[in-house]
């Protein structure tokens, strides 16, 4: 009996070890909500056409695409220069995919 414990003990730490990590959960409205608010907050004045700050890139390396894709609309894209910030997104260490449609207006 002590054996098939042991033995059941084993099995469970290399699963733990071995198995991928859970997929990460969704994110909540409300989290979005804090997120767009931060990412606002810390890098309005790279909208404006200033460099990033060290604050602003943390939130550009976090913030989920998900929260802020859906509020970009076309008008607000005319606006700022989406090279110059796609360029500046990038400098902070933030890759994304060069056929992400953000601020298109399309999915």
């Amino acid at each position: 009996m002590i054996m098939k414990s042991k033995f059941s003990l084993v099995i469970v730490v290399v699963l733990v070890v071995v198995m991928p990590p859970p997929m990460a959960k969704a994110v909540t409205p409300s989290e979005c909500k804090e997120e767009r608010r931060q990412l606002v907050n810390e890098c309005r004045p790279m909208i404006f056409g200033e460099n990033p700050s060290s604050d602003c890139c943390e939130c550009l390396r976090v913030v989920h695409v998900e929260c802020v894709c859906p509020n970009l609309t076309p008008k607000i894209a005319i606006l700022i220069n989406v090279q110059r910030t796609a360029k500046q997104i990038r400098s902070c260490g933030r890759n994304y995919p060069h056929n992400l449609k953000c601020g298109t207006g399309k999915k």
